[in-house]
């Protein structure tokens, strides 16, 4: 009997291959919205980044729990993903004044916390009706953690782009602090390449090193700077030291946000959060060092930019 030619296995992309393709989909999908954002039309403007918004954090949220049901965590993933977009939009009609709101800060924060609670209390009613599962507090906890952070976290970046009221200035803060990031990303990558010999943390991420660390840093701070330097005179308080500072902290939080996904992911025993892109990864792959980056960005606008 003749034998059965064995099909040759595909061999798996680089790393430079994946991090180019990562890099490619994110500036296709952020120059999508950016593009949208400085539209001279206001409602095009708006609801196509709202639109993107919502894409985001249903793909992250499911992504995230689908992480956890790997690693047989319990969850209410229907109820979490709608929390999620609910959170979203919820604070996009408030920012806009859509429902006839003023969009502060204060306001803002109001609604998140009131929505925080009902959300609590939504998920100990489904868990009172639940007739399976008996591991409410796990199913509670962890559906609730997806939300904070999936949700929460990237609903800063809204956060941003509309903290001036009918002026396009938070789309530049907003663009400064998606470049910046992404040039901290870019930075790690080539330094940990090039050069880099010694590991930060190998049990989470094997293939961070210190050198690429340094990287993050400098890709961050030389892009913050050139930045300000053409555009800092759109942005209310920016000036070349809190560019500096800026790209170091962003820097940090670009890098720790990345290794916390590591520990999702090697945890449930996963290379990438999904397969949204082919050889790429999912969308948390994508998002993950916006993440911690855009509380942290809304905070310094907020306290020390624009405090009077």
């Amino acid at each position: 009997m003749p034998e059965t030619a064995t099909p040759p296995v595909a061999a798996a992309p680089s790393k430079f291959k994946i991090f180019l393709r990562r890099l490619l989909s994110f500036v296709i999908l952020w120059t999508i919205v950016l593009s949208a954002m400085f539209s001279s039309n206001k409602a095009l403007s708006d609801y196509v980044f709202l639109f993107i918004m919502v894409f985001l954090v249903i793909t992250g949220t499911a992504e995230f729990y689908g992480i956890a049901a790997k690693r047989d965590l319990v969850c209410f993933e229907g109820w979490g993903v709608l929390g999620a977009v609910l959170l979203i939009v919820g604070t996009f009609l408030n920012l806009t004044g859509k429902i006839g709101t003023t969009g502060s800060p204060a306001r803002v924060n109001d609604f998140e916390t009131s929505f925080l609670i009902l959300f609590v209390l939504g998920l100990c009613l489904r868990q009172f009706f639940s007739k399976s599962n008996t591991a409410g507090m796990l199913a509670i906890a962890t559906t609730l953690f997806g939300l904070m952070y999936v949700a929460w976290l990237l609903n800063f970046i809204q956060k941003i782009n509309f903290f001036f009221p009918n002026t396009i200035e938070g789309h530049y803060f907003l663009l400064y602090f998606i470049l910046v990031t992404k040039f901290s990303d870019s930075g790690a990558y080539v330094v940990g390449s090039l050069i880099g010999k010694h590991k930060m943390i190998p049990r989470v991420s094997p293939g961070k090193t210190w050198e690429g660390f340094g990287g993050a840093i400098v890709g961050s701070v030389l892009a913050s700077v050139v930045f300000v330097y053409y555009l800092g005179n759109k942005m209310t308080g920016m000036n070349q030291v809190h560019a500096i500072i800026l790209g170091v902290l962003l820097a940090l939080a670009a890098v720790v946000g990345d290794l916390i996904e590591s520990i999702f992911k090697r945890e449930a025993g996963v290379k990438d959060s999904g397969r949204f892109f082919p050889g790429i990864g999912g969308i948390l792959d994508l998002l993950d060092s916006l993440l911690f980056n855009a509380p942290l960005m809304y905070l310094y606008l907020r306290h020390v930019l624009t405090h009077p």
